[in-house]
C-alpha cells in the first residue's frame, strides 16, 4: 500500500512540474513571437494601408477611464494626431446599461480633438481575445496598430496573428503602476488560456452584422 502511495505521489508530482514547465513555455513562445511587432510611435505613424487603431478597454472609475485605460487612450491619440486619416476601434465591455467603458472611452477622444466619426465602439470587446477577433469579423480589420501596456501587448498581438490581422503594437507605458507584479504574474495564465482559443478558434460571446471601419464610426454610437 505504501508503494503504491509513493508512487501515485511521484506521478502527481512529474505531473504538477510538467504542467507548470508547459505554462512557461507557451508564456516564453507568445512573447518571443511578437516581441518584434512592439514598434515606437515614430514607426507606427509612418505604416501604411493601417485599418484602424484598436484601443483595448481597461476598468472605468465613474464616468473617468482608470489611470491605465487613460494612458491607452492618450498614446492612441498621439498616434491619431500623426495620421488623422486612420480610425479608432474603443474595444471594451459594455455588458449592462451600469457599466460602460466604450462610450466613456470614446468621449475621452472626442474632448481630446478626435472627431466622433472617426470612433468605433465594440460594445461587446468583452476580453482581449474577444476585441480582436470581432475587430476582424465584425469591423473588417486587415491590418492594425494594438495600444495597450507592453506587458498585454504579447497576448493582443499573438492572437491577432493567429485570427490572420496583420498588428503592430504600440506600448502605452509612461509610468509604474501599483500591483504590476500580480498583473504580470496573472498575464502568464492569460497567455496560456488565450494560446488555446486560438488553436480552437472559439467564437465570441457576440459576433453580429458586419460594420465597416471604412464608413463611420457613429454608426456603433448608442446614446
Amino acid at each position: 500500500m505504501k508503494k503504491i502511495l509513493k508512487n501515485i505521489i511521484k506521478i502527481l508530482i512529474i505531473f504538477i512540474v510538467s504542467l507548470f514547465i508547459l505554462v512557461l513555455v507557451i508564456n516564453f513562445f507568445v512573447i518571443l513571437t511578437t516581441k518584434k511587432q512592439v514598434i515606437s510611435l515614430e514607426k507606427a505613424s509612418n505604416l501604411e494601408d493601417v485599418s484602424a487603431i484598436v484601443v483595448l478597454g481597461a476598468a472605468v472609475w465613474g464616468n473617468n477611464p482608470s489611470p491605465m485605460l487613460e494612458e491607452r487612450l492618450k498614446e492612441s491619440i498621439k498616434l491619431y494626431e500623426h495620421n488623422p486619416n486612420l480610425k479608432i476601434i474603443m474595444s471594451g465591455d459594455h455588458g449592462t446599461k451600469y457599466y460602460d467603458e466604450v462610450n466613456i472611452m470614446k468621449s475621452y477622444a472626442i474632448d481630446n480633438g478626435v472627431p466622433s466619426e472617426n470612433i468605433f465602439m465594440d460594445h461587446a470587446g468583452f476580453s482581449t481575445y474577444e476585441s480582436l477577433y470581432r475587430a476582424k469579423e465584425v469591423f473588417n480589420v486587415k491590418k492594425v496598430i494594438i495600444v495597450t501596456q507592453k506587458y498585454h501587448l504579447y497576448r493582443a498581438l499573438y492572437i491577432a496573428k493567429s485570427l490572420g490581422i496583420a498588428a503592430y503594437g504600440l506600448a502605452s507605458d509612461s509610468r509604474m503602476y501599483s500591483g504590476q507584479i500580480k498583473r504580470e504574474l496573472r498575464e502568464v495564465l492569460a497567455r496560456d488560456k488565450d494560446f488555446i482559443k486560438c488553436l480552437f478558434k472559439l467564437n465570441p460571446t457576440y459576433l453580429g452584422e458586419s460594420i465597416p471601419v471604412s464608413g463611420n464610426g457613429d454608426i456603433t454610437n448608442d446614446k
